[in-house]
């Protein structure tokens, strides 16, 4: 069964070429760079050789070598870049079981075939490796998305893709066991940030090459009348008593290890060696401590 190809991957590397080239707007990555040292902090283990993939510019690998937690790192880059590797998420060009660590920030979410993605990263690990890994999540750009979609329906007659469909927390979790790690945890981070106007926004958006990118998007542009009116309705249905409006940017957290025989392993059903009734300082059956 063939992958989905929702994204336009050349689209993709070429939109954010042209963010970089035109100065991207950092302000996601560098809060999620911020966010990673603090989860690493929690680690007692310095990687020797870790593995970047694919994170719009090098901030993460350079906060990796600053902090002393990695020796050594490799950059898998999506656009030419001096010192990394050019190369796609979804096709790392690696052997197995060769990193000690492997992170990705604000990249994954923008693969076609994200389940595949994750199985390369696992078999990339060595065994206890560990993988972290940020992306953009299902709430991301709701209220641009809501008024694009009511504007184009208006405006034109009916409404297409115009924002890209992001993965759901729930769903990661699965994702990650189904690639064979182990200790799965996932999280999310829920970021406002507020604009004067949806146009700001949209120049931000650029910044950071996440316009439209999607395979079924219509190619015609947007209308400059629809565009107006998206930003009418955005402003009435999510403006706030300044004027200024939010945007919702939801960065979920994905962590994961390489199994291991010295790792954790959850208990057998019934190999327990002492009764919950003792731990508790009661009678099995007690119907005062069994009321709800």
């Amino acid at each position: 069964m063939s992958t989905p190809l929702v994204f336009d991957r050349s689209l993709v590397r070429r939109r954010l070429s042209r963010a970089l080239k035109q100065g991207y707007a950092d302000f996601l990555l560098a809060r999620t760079v911020e966010d990673l040292e603090e989860r690493l902090s929690a680690v007692l283990r310095t990687f020797s050789l870790a593995l970047d993939v694919g994170t719009p510019t090098p901030a993460a690998a350079e906060a990796l070598l600053r902090s002393g937690r990695a020796e050594t790192v490799i950059r898998l880059s999506p656009v030419p870049e001096p010192g990394s590797i050019l190369g796609d998420e979804e096709q790392l060009p690696f052997s197995g079981e060769r990193f000690d660590l492997v992170v990705s920030l604000l990249a994954l979410h923008g693969v076609n075939d994200l389940p595949g993605a994750l199985v390369q990263i696992r078999r990339a690990l060595k065994a206890d490796g560990l993988f972290i890994g940020a992306l953009l999540g299902g709430s991301t750009l709701t209220e641009l998305r809501q008024s694009l979609t009511q504007a184009e329906a208006e405006i034109e007659g009916g409404a297409s893709p115009r924002v890209a469909p992001f993965a759901d927390l729930r769903d990661i979790g699965g994702l990650l066991q189904r690639a064979g790690f182990a200790l799965p945890v996932t999280d999310s981070d829920v970021v406002r940030v507020r604009y004067a106007h949806a146009f700001a926004l949209m120049q931000d958006l650029r910044r950071m090459g996440l316009t439209n990118a999607l395979n079924d998007r219509r190619k015609a542009s947007l209308r400059r009348a629809t565009l107006l009116r998206a930003a009418e309705i955005y402003a009435a249905r999510f403006g706030e008593a300044d004027g200024r409006i939010p945007a919702t940017f939801e960065i979920v957290w994905l962590s994961g290890w390489t199994p291991h025989e010295s790792q954790q392993k959850p208990l057998r059903p019934g190999s327990a060696k002492a009764r919950l009734a003792d731990a508790l300082g009661v009678k099995e059956g007690d119907p005062e401590r069994n009321q709800e």
